[in-house]
């Protein structure tokens, strides 16, 4: 018995009721939901320069220290993005097949929470 550091670690969350540790799969469809902590420092880190998308299920982005913008993709063509503050202790539910994308405004620890599989990223067209 050992502690699990989910700055290193994922937890898997499988339907069948069981949590196992294990290396972080932010694409794989493993049958299961993931949650992943991420100590981030820069934009680089958090790949803002790229959309992402899951088809799977919806994800909760939460911000555990820190502050960031999560940026919601328009649906149409040449609309302004939207985008969500997330300060320490917040959360937000990121609907299925929605694009999103974040910039952090200071260094922050984040957490996911989702179904990777099927997971799509695309460049942001600036």
């Amino acid at each position: 018995m050992s502690p699990i550091d989910l700055f290193d670690r994922a937890l898997r969350f499988r339907p069948e009721g069981t949590v196992e540790s294990g290396e972080r799969r932010m694409a794989a469809d493993d049958g299961g939901w993931q949650l992943a902590a991420f100590h981030v420092e820069s934009d680089t880190d958090v790949h803002a320069d790229h959309w992402e998308m899951h088809p799977a299920g919806d994800e909760a982005v939460c911000c555990l220290r820190g502050a960031l913008r999560l940026y919601l993709r328009p649906a149409e063509p040449g609309a302004p993005e939207t985008f969500v503050r997330l300060t320490a202790g917040t959360a937000f539910l990121v609907a299925r097949h929605h694009w999103h994308r974040i910039e952090l405004d200071e260094p922050s620890d984040i957490m996911s929470i989702g179904l990777r599989g099927g997971t799509r990223q695309e460049p942001v067209q600036r």
